[in-house]
């Protein structure tokens, strides 16, 4: 049941509640050594070998051998990068990384050469692993490309060699011991300056607020967790995953999202929760396979990283006969910070992200004064307590300004707090653009952009979309003297350069940008323009790798 209160401004102050000072490592080896013949890991990543799933006894054991293999390479402390799509191995290596007390660095499979020698080079990164080609992509031919950028990367393990680097493991060599509050991850997040920026993240914090946030849920002992979510994201890679196993139940882990698949794993593994964002339940929702399948395990829909509109809450609660669960948060907070419990009431379901997890101080600050704003009034979402990450890594100043001098982390999106606690979110005071429930930042596109020979300057904005929630746009201006590029080209240019789903879909060609007299390009002046249809796009439509522009006349 929700805490019942009666606040009498916008601050939460910290619930009690049962926080660990206990490590990934540590829950592991309670389940082994509490259910292990339990089956804690089920891959259904297509040809990812002959084993399918893992008993929680032979996921420590595949776990502990990884730690030895990595303690004959690399030392405590060292950080290790996975750059790959989601597997078993993925999984198994992440838990090897922490139990040999080192950091795991997680990348998306899809960054690119400058991504890539970034990240590396800004992470220090020592080891790295990935596999040789994906979704026909040379990986091993990229990084042997970039390998004299960064030097302090000395080994490259690809998953054909996974055999023989199992084998280096001296079985008698002893772990180091490991602490709730060491770092354990480093989840990139994309900065506003146009570079990503490392939150150092730890047990502890981990551990516990995916524990909590599948306790709201409704997960019970041995509750089966499908994932669709991506193993470098936050969701899929701590909330979904250490979830499971702080519940001793079952992790169930998928390629990548397919809502056949999906729906065919929930059926087949008896699914009990999943956590998807809104693109992806309404995909589920309208596939033709749902109605054939035995849903009938299915207990909670989690969802989150996007608005939930009200209406996909009723429909899903309608058609799968389950409840439903909204998370809010970010990856400098560990995941999540607040919550609806399936016994909310539809109306917070539907208009709100529920009360703060347990052991966290949140507020509705003036972004002037930084105290809290009065109940229902608008301000910045701030929070304090443990979940907060270590800060990010090597990056003082970034920190410094996301953290305050009194602990408060300062999450960038609007919100307010009603006098029960439930938290409201009204906006987001970062110009970032949220596509399909990936956070989208727009100063990185720009900086690709502006490497661009015949780009003098570019500003990118989002775009309303019913299907994505936002698309995104670049406005552009041409140098002077130079050629006007074409929308095939620039695509192809920023496929080069940076992940696909960052590419703008819509693009628009001005002759000068409206800017302040420091030169500082003003968005809010192109957002108005394009709703007052002054400023019009051209939209790409890809088709076999090609991009065929067409008319966005009319774009909502």
């Amino acid at each position: 049941m929700a805490t019942v209160r009666a606040l009498e401004t916008s601050y939460w102050p910290a619930e009690p509640g049962d926080v660990h000072d206990t490590t990934v490592c540590e829950a592991l080896r309670h389940a082994a050594a509490t259910v292990p013949d339990r089956v804690a890991l089920v891959d259904c990543v297509p040809d990812a070998g002959p084993r399918e799933s893992w008993t929680y006894a032979e996921f420590v054991a595949d776990a502990e051998c990884v730690a030895r293999a990595l303690l004959a390479r690399f030392a405590p402390g060292d950080r290790i990068a996975i750059w790959a799509p989601n597997s078993a191995k993925w999984i198994i290596l992440q838990h090897g990384i922490a139990m040999a007390g080192m950091v795991l660095v997680a990348l998306n499979p899809a960054y690119r050469a400058r991504e890539m020698s970034f990240v590396l080079r800004q992470s220090g990164a020592t080891g790295l692993f990935c596999p040789d080609n994906h979704r026909g992509f040379d990986m091993r031919g990229m990084l042997d490309d970039i390998r004299h950028e960064t030097s302090e990367l000395r080994e490259i393990v690809t998953f054909d060699e996974w055999d023989e680097f199992l084998g280096s493991a001296d079985p008698d060599r002893e772990l180091p011991a490991v602490g709730a509050e060491d770092v354990v991850q480093i989840q990139y997040t994309s900065g506003t300056t146009g570079f990503p920026k490392g939150a150092m993240l730890h047990h502890k914090g981990l551990l516990n607020e995916a524990r909590h946030v599948a306790e709201r849920a409704g997960m019970s002992d041995g509750g089966v967790y499908v994932n669709a979510m991506p193993m470098y994201h936050i969701g899929g890679g701590a909330v979904t995953s250490f979830g499971a196993w702080a519940k001793r139940g079952t992790f169930v882990i998928l390629p990548g999202f397919d809502p056949g698949l999906l729906l065919e794993a929930l059926e087949t593994y008896r699914g009990t929760h999943t956590l998807v964002v809104p693109t992806m339940l309404i995909a589920m929702l309208d596939h033709p396979d749902r109605a054939q399948r035995d849903l009938s395990s299915v207990q909670t829909i989690l969802s989150g990283a996007a608005s939930v509109p009200a209406s996909l809450v009723r429909r899903t609660q309608e058609l799968l006969n389950c409840q439903f669960s909204i998370l809010f948060g970010q990856t400098e907070t560990h995941g999540v910070i607040c919550q609806t419990r399936v016994t909310d009431s539809p109306e917070d379901q539907a208009e709100t992200v529920g009360q703060p997890l347990p052991q966290l101080e949140v507020k509705i600050a003036d972004q002037v004064t930084g105290e809290p704003v009065a109940l229902h009034e608008t301000g910045e979402i701030c929070c304090r307590g443990y979940q907060n990450m270590l800060g990010y890594f090597g990056q003082e100043d970034e920190t410094s300004a996301t953290i305050d001098a009194d602990g408060w982390l300062h999450l960038g999106d609007l919100g307010s707090m009603d006098e029960r606690g439930f938290v409201t979110i009204r906006g987001r005071m970062k110009d970032m653009i949220i596509r399909g429930g990936l956070n989208i930042y727009p100063a990185e596109i720009e900086a690709a952009l502006g490497d661009h020979p015949a780009i003098e300057y570019a500003a990118v904005i989002g775009v309303p979309d019913a299907t994505w929630g936002e698309q995104i746009g670049a406005v552009v201006t041409v140098r002077e003297g130079a050629d006007r590029p074409s929308l095939r080209e620039l695509t192809d240019y920023l496929r080069s350069q940076i992940a696909p789903h960052k590419t703008p879909v819509y693009w628009a060609f001005v002759d000068q940008m409206p800017a302040t007299p420091s030169g500082k390009i003003q968005k809010f002046v192109l957002h108005e323009r394009f709703e007052q249809g002054t400023l019009r796009f051209d939209a790409v439509r890809t088709s076999g790798g090609t991009a065929q522009p067409a008319s966005a006349a009319g774009l909502p």
